[in-house]
């Protein structure tokens, strides 16, 4: 049966590390394993840390800008998402909207 521990919710199910099934089976490595891959999804996906440079994102437009920002994490990340026009078209359209702003405040 299983045990319902309120450290960690899964499939609708608290989880803890001692996690068996009515068999018997041990289930608590394959959903440590799944909260890995959730947790680096989150944290550090693949096209966050994929730049040559080693570099991400945030780490240059935390000092930034929203829209300015926003351009500078898509011409990053552009190419390494898949969606490379799709991001390019994005920072093009953050960039617009940061000259029109500046604009206005000439």
């Amino acid at each position: 049966m299983q045990r319902w521990i309120e450290q960690a919710f899964c499939g609708g199910y608290w989880l803890d590390d001692a996690t068996v099934t009515e068999t018997g089976e041990d289930k608590s490595a394959e959903w440590h394993r799944a909260v890995e891959e959730q947790q680096d999804n989150v944290n550090h996906p693949s096209h966050y840390t994929s730049h040559p440079s080693g570099v991400e994102a945030i780490e240059i437009t935390e000092h930034m800008g929203f829209c300015l920002g926003n351009v500078i994490k898509y011409v990053m990340r552009a190419p390494y998402k898949g969606k490379q026009i799709e991001d390019l078209k994005k920072a093009q359209w953050y960039l617009a909207r940061e000259i029109e702003r500046q604009e206005k405040c000439r």
